[in-house]
């Protein structure tokens, strides 16, 4: 099905929902340090595990959406159950810092295994089998090393950071997405051949951050501001269908946070990003190979509100030649014509004591290039939408019993499109 083809596509290509555990988690669970106490040696992680149940679209009455996240079911019917992890796979987190000369210096290496059946190096590249899965006996499961990075600076002088980390477009929405340690929409996980990591809400309200070979610099702490900004390796599209040539030039990317504390018990965060990267491809023609290239852009802004034990966010973003759901997907039709892409989520969560209980709705948008784009693309999607609700309460300090119900919706161009409902029960461990 061609929904469930894509949704297990994004899932895998962008490796859906390895996040920076290390922000998510609580701060390390073990510091070691050198005899002489010059250097610090820390680990921390999670284990996560949901039983996942999702009723999709009938297959008999489903709508083809190109770039739709909604499940469809088959011939033998539309329930569809998996055991795995949600939007994040397990992690283990390494770190080792000191200061020398007034400079602080520190190195991290991030691993992330998960719990699903697959034949592929990466916990959501896997090769699959001759009848279409691997999630079958004699198999294993993968290891993803997409975290490893060093900083250097102090609080007078800002600091640098290199390597390969999280993106800077989109990041504060994931990481304070409430879903982060549930599943939300269920992504591969209701497919015959899950990953380790479903969508959450990756394609419901934000493009998806990704790990970014990078370098940046944040600036000291002005007031509550910080600004940061640097270059990043180019990614290549998801969905030219022309031949890629060597980019030209990095990409680049920006980050202005500002935090406000109001009092003891109210904290204002608001952030803003942007992103900038130019892609070149050939096409081929009768007469030769045909240089063209385009740029994608994208802004967003967020803002979360804490007051007590309640927490409000609102995120919304706009981009040209992005695409949807994951970086340069489904971002332009055919020589460089660039799609136009917007979407916004909004959330509320309020805490009981250990029971925490949120509600979020997200929707990515999508727009024809043009006239000639309509005609040739009439099942093009044209928005996902999602409604989670959820109930996390801690067990201990460290682990969280937690229950979600979604509900995932796509829509054609054309009109028409597709609904299911997934329900999701589990345990996340952190330390």
């Amino acid at each position: 099905m061609k929904r469930i083809r894509l949704a297990r596509q994004v899932a895998r290509t962008v490796f859906v929902g390895s996040l920076l555990v290390a922000l998510a988690a609580p701060a390390a669970a073990l510091d070691l340090k050198t005899g002489d106490g010059s250097w610090t040696f820390s680990i921390d992680g999670n284990v996560n595990v949901d039983y996942i149940f999702s009723n999709c679209q009938s297959v008999s009455s489903a709508v083809a959406v190109d770039g739709g996240l909604t499940c469809v079911g088959s011939a033998s019917g539309s329930n569809v159950s998996n055991i795995g992890n949600g939007l994040l796979p397990a992690a283990f987190t390494f770190g080792v810092s000191t200061t020398q000369e007034g400079i602080d210096l520190s190195a991290h290496l991030g691993l992330y295994p998960g719990i699903a059946t697959n034949d592929g190096g990466s916990p959501n590249l896997q090769a699959g089998t001759s009848n279409g899965s691997s999630n079958t006996a004699l198999g294993s499961t993968g290891l993803d090393i997409r975290q490893v990075y060093m900083t250097f600076g102090n609080k007078d002088m800002g600091t640098f950071t290199l390597g390969r980390n999280i993106g800077l477009f989109g990041a504060d929405v994931i990481l304070n997405d409430m879903t982060l340690p549930g599943v939300g929409a269920p992504g591969s996980a209701a497919s015959a051949a899950p990953s380790n990591t479903t969508l959450g809400g990756i394609g419901f309200g934000y493009i998806y951050t990704d790990w970014l070979a990078q370098i940046d610099y944040t600036t000291p702490d002005f007031s509550g501001f910080t600004l940061t900004f640097g270059v990043y390796d180019p990614l290549n599209s998801l969905s030219d269908t022309g031949t890629v040539e060597a980019k030209k030039a990095p990409g680049f990317h920006a980050k202005l946070a500002y935090t406000l504390p109001i009092n003891s018990d109210t904290k204002l965060y608001l952030s803003a990003a942007f992103i900038s990267q130019q892609q070149d491809y050939e096409a081929a023609s009768i007469t030769g190979p045909v240089p063209y290239s385009y740029t994608g852009d994208g802004i967003d802004v967020f803002a979360k509100l804490d007051i007590q034990a309640f927490e409000l966010i609102g995120y919304y973003y706009h981009a040209t030649g992005l695409g949807t759901t994951a970086l340069f997907n489904l971002g332009d039709f055919g020589l460089g014509q660039t799609r136009t892409s917007d979407g916004y989520l909004a959330q509320a969560t309020y805490k009981f004591d250990k029971l925490k209980v949120g509600v979020n709705y997200g929707v990515s948008n999508l727009d024809y290039a043009n006239a000639a784009d309509a005609a040739a693309n009439p099942g093009l999607l044209s928005s996902n939408k999602k409604l989670t609700v959820g109930l996390y309460y801690s067990l201990t300090k460290n682990l969280m019993l937690l229950g979600e119900f979604s509900n995932v919706k796509d829509d054609a161009q054309v009109g028409g499109g597709n609904s299911a409902n997934t329900f999701n029960i589990g345990a996340y461990l952190g330390f």
